[in-house]
C-alpha cells in the first residue's frame, strides 16, 4: 500500500504541476474542444485571472505533493479544481473525461490512505 500511496502521489502531482505549467507556457496544444465547451473555456479565459489562479493552485499542490509537504492539504486545496475539471468534461466534453477520471481516482486514493489525517477536521463536537 506504501508503494502505491508514493507512485500515486508523485504521478498526481507530476499531472497537476505540468498542467499548471501548460497554463502559463503553453507547450501542449489545446485538443478541439466542442462548441459549448470552447465557449465555456474562453469565458473563463477572458476574465483575465480565473485560469492563472488555478494554474498557480495546480503548481503549487503539485510542488507540495511531489515534495512530500502538507500532503493532506494540498489534496483538499487540489480537490476543487479537479472536481471542476471533471465536471467540465462529464457535461461540455464528454470524450475527454479519462484524464479527469484518473486524477479525481488518485485524489480520492490518496484521501483514503491519508484518512487519519482528516480525521480532526471531520470531528463533531
Amino acid at each position: 500500500m506504501k508503494k502505491a500511496q508514493v507512485i500515486i502521489r508523485i504521478l498526481l502531482g507530476l499531472m497537476v504541476l505540468i498542467f499548471g505549467l501548460n497554463k502559463f507556457l503553453q507547450f501542449m496544444p489545446m485538443p478541439p474542444l466542442p462548441e459549448s465547451a470552447s465557449e465555456f473555456m474562453g469565458a473563463l479565459v477572458k476574465s483575465g485571472y480565473l485560469m492563472q489562479a488555478v494554474a498557480i493552485v495546480e503548481i503549487v499542490t503539485g510542488i507540495m505533493l511531489l515534495i512530500n509537504r502538507f500532503q493532506a492539504l494540498a489534496l483538499v486545496i487540489l480537490f476543487p479544481v479537479l472536481l471542476n475539471a471533471f465536471w467540465f468534461h462529464l457535461f461540455l466534453d464528454p470524450a475527454g473525461i479519462g484524464g479527469a477520471f484518473v486524477a479525481m481516482a488518485m485524489n480520492h486514493f490518496l484521501f483514503f490512505a491519508n484518512k487519519e489525517s482528516y480525521k480532526p477536521m471531520l470531528k463533531f463536537k
